[in-house]
């Protein structure tokens, strides 16, 4: 475990430069999650480092595989200096411990659900998984053990994550794409759902 978190922290620092800070949260029952914090100009990213240590397990599988299952980090990224985002922590710890906690598996187009703001005065409780490898490259691990993933998290809007539950993630992926939205602005409205 702890040499697979040490590949995993080579890998962020290697594609996001030097954490300017961390934190870790333990929650009862689960490993240490960490969060790193890297300022990139005026773009802000937040790394989970923990989540990967296990691999995710079917919640349905009466035994869970110590080895062989999909293991993933999330990364947040805003634009620094608009909102007091560093209170995202807490929230973004909650869903990396996720899997653990609620046996839940973190693939691309799923939402999360924290319950309440992001942040202070964020219009977001909630995200949007999407597809891993622009920011961080997967990183590699022995056979049988599956790759790690580093998957990007999209704050949603209540409406966004309602419209998302019906027309699914592509179609909200098009819509703000469509739209211009500025994905890593931490107080901007719904996009257009008409």
């Amino acid at each position: 475990m702890g040499e697979i978190l040490a590949l995993v922290e080579a890998r962020l620092l290697t594609a996001l430069g030097e954490p300017d800070a961390r934190a870790a949260v333990t929650f009862l029952g689960t490993d240490r999650i960490e969060v790193l914090r890297f300022v990139d100009g005026d773009v802000v990213r937040y790394a989970t480092l923990g989540m990967s240590a296990q691999p995710m397990a079917d919640p349905t599988a009466v035994l869970a595989d110590p080895v062989k299952g999909p293991r993933a980090e999330l990364v947040i990224s805003v634009r620094a200096g608009l909102a007091d985002t560093d209170k995202v922590l807490r929230p973004l710890a909650v869903l990396a411990a996720s899997p653990q906690v609620e046996g839940v598996v973190v693939a691309p187009g799923a939402s999360l659900e924290v319950g309440e703001p992001l942040w202070p005065g964020a219009p977001f409780s909630s995200v949007l998984v999407a597809e891993p490898g622009g920011l961080v490259e997967d990183l590699e691990l022995d056979v049988p053990m599956e790759p790690v993933r580093f998957l990007p998290l999209l704050p949603m809007t209540n409406n966004e994550a309602a419209w998302k539950r019906v027309r699914g993630a592509q179609e909200l992926q098009e819509r703000w794409l469509s739209h211009g939205t500025d994905l890593r602005d931490p107080l901007r409205g719904s996009v257009p759902l008409d």
